[in-house]
């Protein structure tokens, strides 16, 4: 089992969307990143934990945790003309884009603030703190269990 964490902005799609999908389940799609995508493609698998992050809102940080049910598969946006996501130059033959599908598992009793996570030498060699920009992130287990402890109530 791997460990992840995954961006959203709260405006687009937030944990509590994820909660109110059918089954509490969506496909995580949206991804123009080569180097998340490759993650996406490559590395993540079903029954690795997510860490849900919130950015580009008030609070950022981890709000909560999901769990990858379905591995990569085409991200079927990226040939829908009237979709965001749509790319004129992805193939359906031969795919450029991938998507995955996560289950909400869990709410934290804390928001683990970006500002917390950076202030934490138990976390300072996290990609978010080395790498902030990317969508899809390793996360080690002694990470996953720093920052589930660290959202429990005081």
């Amino acid at each position: 089992m791997n460990y992840w964490l995954f961006k959203s902005e709260p405006s687009d799609f937030s944990l509590d969307d994820l909660k109110k999908s059918p089954n509490k389940t969506t496909l995580w799609e949206g991804i123009r990143n080569y180097q998340a995508r490759n993650l996406l493609r490559d590395k993540v698998k079903v029954g690795d934990g997510v860490l849900f992050y919130h950015s580009q809102c008030k609070q950022v940080g981890v709000v909560g945790t999901a769990e990858v049910v379905k591995s990569a598969y085409p991200d079927p946006f990226q040939f829908d003309k009237e979709s965001k996501y749509f790319d004129a130059k992805s193939d359906q033959s031969n795919p450029r884009w991938v998507c995955v599908d996560i289950k909400y598992e869990s709410e934290l009793a804390n928001i683990v603030t970006l500002k917390e996570i950076k202030a934490d030498k138990k976390l300072s060699e996290m990609v978010l703190v080395k790498q902030g920009r990317l969508s899809i992130q390793p996360v080690t287990k002694a990470e996953w269990n720093h920052i589930l402890k660290l959202a429990k109530p005081k």
